[in-house]
Formats: structure tokens, C-alpha cells, sequence
């Protein structure tokens, strides 16, 4: 998918994870971290044997694949053709991808879905993520649960990092953040084979406020709140997560 084919304002997620250089960056998040959330997280809601699963948002299908191997029925979904394409080489009789948009809800019904490791907040206008969290309220069944696991704002634009280089696979990353309106900023540059990117990352520095407002329009309960992948309580300055449960 070209650039051109997107306006950059509106998607810029659109090109950037269809990007093989968005992989090379993030390759190196810790995994069993994430493994040990899932299982707490699968624990906590108490979900049935074959419960349906739906992980929004699921790139190549790490933790989709990882849920289906805890014995749940899951379809990973993600705007990202490219990410589908690889995440579907691991389809099987109980686990399947598909492209499609977060805002639009489902035929099929889930017990349980998981929007993980900040995967909101990407829209421009805010009518959109409305429109995300009412999707998944009518794609859940009458005692499914959704969670959506987004960084404490707090805690990041208090510890931003400004400007820093990572180095992954020779290529340097020169990486800028930065807060403004609303909306936390991370600018990428590099060069590779001789040719310059710049990619921007832009998400929405949605609080526990914002969501509980947004939730409350969208008619949507919020049960639990917890700060860390290990689900212990939030702490609105001092929590890495905002992890919300609600139905």
C-alpha cells in the first residue's frame, strides 16, 4: 500500500504498519511479558474452555496465536494487509485473521475482546473512537467481557523520552517525542539502502477520565481497572498500564 493511497494525516497507521521497518523496530518487546498478561488476564475473566476470542488490532497474530494455544476459538483481526498475510500462515480449525476496521462491528459474537498493548487511539477525530468502543459492545455476547490495554498517559508524558537512537538490524532509528494537543507524537527517521524514511506515529493521550467519558456515551460498564500486566491496582501517576475491563 502506497503512501499516496492513504491521506498521511488521517491513516498514517495505515502505511506505517504495512511497513516492514515497523516490525525491525518493535521486534525486540518482550513477549513473555506479554504471555504472562494473557494468562493472567484469561485467568481473571474466568473464560470458558473454546471461548471465542476476538483480539482487535492483532498485527502479525503473536498473542492470537498464543490465546488459541490456551484452548480459545480466536479470530485476529487488523487494518494491516500485510500483517494478515503473514498472521495467517498460523490459521488453524480454531484460529483465524481477517482485515478489518476496528470501528465496524461483527456478525459473530465474542466472549471475550482484547484490544492489547495500546492499539486505540489512532483515529483523528474522536467520533471514530467512539465508534470503535460501540463495536465491540455489539460484538460481545451478553456476558462477554472487552479490555482494552492502553498506556497511562500520566505516567508517559511525565517520563517521555525526547530524543533517542535505537539501532536495530544496522539501521538507526532516530526517534523524537513529543506531546501536544492532546495527542503523544513519535517521529521516526532512518535511512536503509540508501534511501531516507519518516514515519510519525500519533496517539490520542486518551486518560482514565476520557475513556470513562467515552465508555459512558458508548453505554459501556467499566468493571475493573489494573495498573501493570500483572493486574495489580492502577495508580494514576505511577502505573506503566491503564488496562480497563468492562462489558
Amino acid at each position: 500500500m502506497s503512501n499516496s493511497q492513504k491521506p498521511a494525516s488521517e491513516n498514517w497507521f495505515a502505511s506505517w504498519f504495512d511497513s516492514p521497518y515497523y516490525h525491525i523496530l518493535y521486534k525486540e518487546r518482550n513477549y513473555r511479558e506479554a504471555q504472562i498478561f494473557m494468562d493472567n488476564l484469561t485467568q481473571y475473566l474466568n473464560l470458558p474452555e473454546h471461548a471465542k476470542v476476538l483480539d482487535l488490532a492483532c498485527g502479525k497474530g503473536r498473542h492470537a496465536i498464543y490465546l488459541n494455544q490456551l484452548g480459545f476459538d480466536v479470530v485476529g483481526v487488523d487494518l494491516s494487509e500485510n500483517s494478515i498475510v503473514i498472521a495467517n500462515k498460523n490459521a488453524n480449525a480454531t484460529l483465524h485473521f481477517q482485515v478489518h476496521d476496528m470501528r465496524h462491528s461483527f456478525d459473530e459474537k465474542f466472549d471475550a475482546i482484547f484490544n492489547l498493548f495500546t492499539s486505540f487511539g489512532y483515529f483523528e477525530n474522536d467520533a471514530d473512537h467512539l465508534k470503535t468502543l460501540v463495536a465491540i459492545k455489539e460484538s460481545l455476547t451478553e456476558y462477554g467481557f472487552g479490555v482494552i490495554d492502553f498506556m497511562n498517559v500520566n505516567n508517559v508524558v511525565a517520563n517521555l523520552v525526547p530524543e533517542e537512537t535505537k539501532t536495530v538490524d544496522n539501521i538507526d532509528f532516530h526517534i523524537k517525542r513529543y506531546h501536544i494537543d492532546g495527542y503523544i507524537y513519535k517521529e521516526i527517521d532512518f535511512e536503509d539502502q540508501g534511501q531516507k524514511f519518516h514515519f510519525t506515529e500519533k496517539v490520542r493521550a486518551f486518560t482514565l477520565q476520557d475513556f470513562q467519558d467515552l465508555m459512558t456515551e458508548a453505554g459501556i460498564y467499566l468493571l475493573d481497572i489494573f495498573g501493570d500486566y500483572k493486574l495489580k491496582k492502577f495508580h494514576k501517576t505511577d502505573s506503566e498500564r491503564l488496562i480497563m475491563i468492562f462489558k
